[in-house]
């Protein structure tokens, strides 16, 4: 990290975890072994971009397509979302913001609420905003928006001239927190799979062969370099 400038850090990192299954069967392990190395993962890194001054992150921990997935894997993948809640508390000592994106209610009732009380408990944390994307998908993201508008112009609270960029942007579920400035996904795929289709119009892409077990605070120093070298126009010249 003492090679990058600061001053050319992301303001906003999306973090796709892929990889987990490749790297246990890589070893001859079980699937669900390589979901708990990644959780490992997901920790580490999110300690270091505290560490580093990132002010947001956001990992896609669960699609909504996931849920297609086996039902071990699902299951087990259940049960590290519910031991991280279960020790969530440690980012509220290190003042972390914390956000779930996606429809909260197919967890079930006691998660769902669990997930409401640590975002309201976190919400006046302002060190860094940490975001997981739980059964979360991007085109899912734009149309859950477009419900609330249609809601809000059945109730004559906007009118067809109020409804804009900034306006759709606000009623995502990420409303209010700046747009991704890097995605970076490890495991050698090339493609963000519906992962903040509309926040990441102008995202820099970085893709990895290495599989997200195995990033570390190098891979991302890696990553981090890689960006301070891009020049971002944004349409402009």
């Amino acid at each position: 990290m003492s090679n990058i400038d600061k001053n050319k850090l992301p303001v906003h990192i999306g973090f796709i975890m892929d990889g987990n299954g490749r790297w246990a069967q890589k070893r001859g392990l079980p699937r669900k072994m390589g979901h708990r190395e990644g959780a490992s993962a997901f920790r580490r890194i999110a300690r270091y971009c505290k560490k580093i001054g990132i002010k947001y992150i956001t990992f896609y921990a669960f699609s909504t397509e996931n849920w297609k997935r086996p039902a071990d894997e699902v299951n087990e993948l259940m049960r590290l979302f519910k031991e991280y809640l279960d020790e969530v508390e440690k980012y509220a000592e290190d003042k972390t913001r914390l956000i779930f994106l996606g429809d909260k209610s197919a967890f079930g009732r006691e998660m769902a609420e669990k997930m409401t009380q640590l975002e309201e408990s976190s919400r006046d944390f302002d060190e860094m905003t940490l975001m997981l994307a739980m059964n979360y998908g991007g085109r899912d993201d734009i149309v859950h928006a477009i419900k609330r508008i249609v809601s809000m112009s059945d109730s004559k609270e906007i009118s067809c001239s109020d409804i804009n960029e900034s306006l759709v942007s606000s009623l995502l579920y990420t409303g209010g927190i700046p747009d991704v400035d890097l995605i970076i996904r490890p495991s050698g795929e090339k493609r963000i799979s519906n992962f903040l289709i509309w926040q990441s119009a102008y995202a820099e892409l970085y893709f990895t062969d290495t599989l997200w077990p195995d990033f570390t605070a190098n891979e991302l120093d890696k990553a981090l370099a890689d960006f301070a070298e891009r020049s971002r126009r944004f349409g402009g010249v």
